[in-house]
């Protein structure tokens, strides 16, 4: 599908991007390229160099009553590919989308009854559209520790039907994320759209990792903090450092992206990854952690073909996708950056229409994991049956 001229936007998509750095400039720079009153609801990914609280508020004011939701992020994928510093607004139109939200707004200490009830509640309430598709985005502050629980409590409750999502970033600071709810901001939060479309969609989900190391075997841990004191029985930086051959000193963002640690699950490998080195020499993960896991030493393949192949896409028509909803890991455009790929990798997106946002983990199919591309591919719908 490469080969074909791509159109230059979504058919069932707007999309206002601004790079401006003037917060107000910013959003109607982006606004004005958005049709309010076609539109149903509107995703908002905002870059690290825009004030959350002076956005919300901005938006609410000129989204002119038009329910938003979003979070800030570690990077965007916009028209242009990769950026860091736009203001992303993806418009679903009425014709093509319904939507109805519910806000977890105290993520810990996590409470799986109460997430379970409240989910399950909007569920039911949400009525069905005959003929249409029902799936789920979700949206989480990626320094709460709580989407693996989060996850696989979702997808137990509602598995009638997918769930995919991203935790939010703040660049690489890992200091503060916010999530956007009709002009609140959220920390510790998260936020469950339930989306219905008459759109036909394909979930997708890749890395680019193969187990290739001897087994790891995390011996020391606290799974609420995630943290790793002890690898095989050994201070936990060292080991991981002799593992990947280097120093513990030269430990950073840049060789965890490359030598991350896989985790068996379903006949699957997930991917758990390293975010930093704490002063004791422990490890800080971004997804679940416990003593006794069993892990494997992960290596890449080739990071372009992967992503083609993953993105290579068509209904039962063969016809590409409309857009891509791209929930892509902030260490996979580390990496992609430290290769020098990120103009190739911004290209492959354009062509594939991909629109999104750089995430500290990824969510689908209950699962919580690190440096992969999670996405949802929408397709032009089928024609409806003409009534007499």
């Amino acid at each position: 599908m490469d080969g074909a001229a791509p159109r230059v936007s979504p058919r069932f998509l707007r999309v206002g991007r601004s790079a401006l750095r003037d917060a107000e400039s910013a959003v109607l720079e982006a606004v004005r390229a958005i049709d309010l009153c076609a539109t149903r609801f509107v995703l908002v990914f905002l870059p690290e160099t825009l004030d959350p609280h002076e956005l919300s508020g901005l938006l609410s004011r000129h989204l002119d009553g038009v329910p938003f939701f979003g979070c800030t992020t570690a990077g965007q994928i916009t028209g242009n590919g990769y950026e860091d510093d736009a203001l992303l607004l993806l418009a679903f139109p009425k014709e093509n989308f319904r939507c109805a939200s519910l806000l977890l707004d105290t993520l810990a200490p996590f409470s799986e009854t109460q997430v379970a009830t409240r989910a399950k509640r909007l569920s039911n309430n949400f009525n069905t559209t005959a003929g249409w598709n029902r799936l789920g985005f979700l949206f989480t502050d990626g320094l709460s520790k709580q989407e693996d629980l989060l996850a696989s409590t979702l997808d137990t409750v509602l598995g009638g039907f997918p769930i995919f999502g991203g935790s939010a970033g703040d660049g690489f600071r890992f200091e503060k994320t916010f999530l956007l709810c009709n002009g609140e901001i959220h920390c510790n939060a998260a936020l469950l759209l339930l989306v219905e479309t008459d759109l036909e969609f394909q979930g997708l989900g890749f890395d680019h990792f193969l187990p290739s190391g001897p087994q790891i075997v995390i011996t020391d841990a606290d799974p609420d903090e995630r943290l790793v004191y002890e690898i095989n029985g050994a201070p936990a930086a060292q080991e991981y450092a002799d593992l990947v051959g280097c120093a513990v000193e030269d430990l950073s963002p840049q060789i965890f992206a490359e030598y991350p640690m896989l985790l068996r699950h379903n006949q699957r490998f997930y991917v758990r990854a390293v975010r930093n080195v704490t002063e004791t020499d422990a490890l800080s993960f971004l997804a679940a952690i416990d003593d006794g896991l069993i892990l494997t030493l992960g290596r890449g393949k080739e990071i372009i073909e992967t992503l083609e192949a993953g993105l290579d896409l068509c209904d039962r028509k063969g016809q590409a996708p409309d857009f891509i909803l791209g929930f892509d890991c902030a260490l996979r455009k580390l990496e992609i950056r430290q290769k020098q790929l990120d103009r190739r990798v911004s290209e492959i997106f354009r062509n594939h229409r991909v629109l999104g946002f750089n995430t500290y983990g990824e969510q689908q199919s209950g699962v919580h994991m690190n440096q992969t591309f999670v996405g949802v591919a929408f397709f032009e719908p089928e024609p409806r049956a003409i009534t007499p």
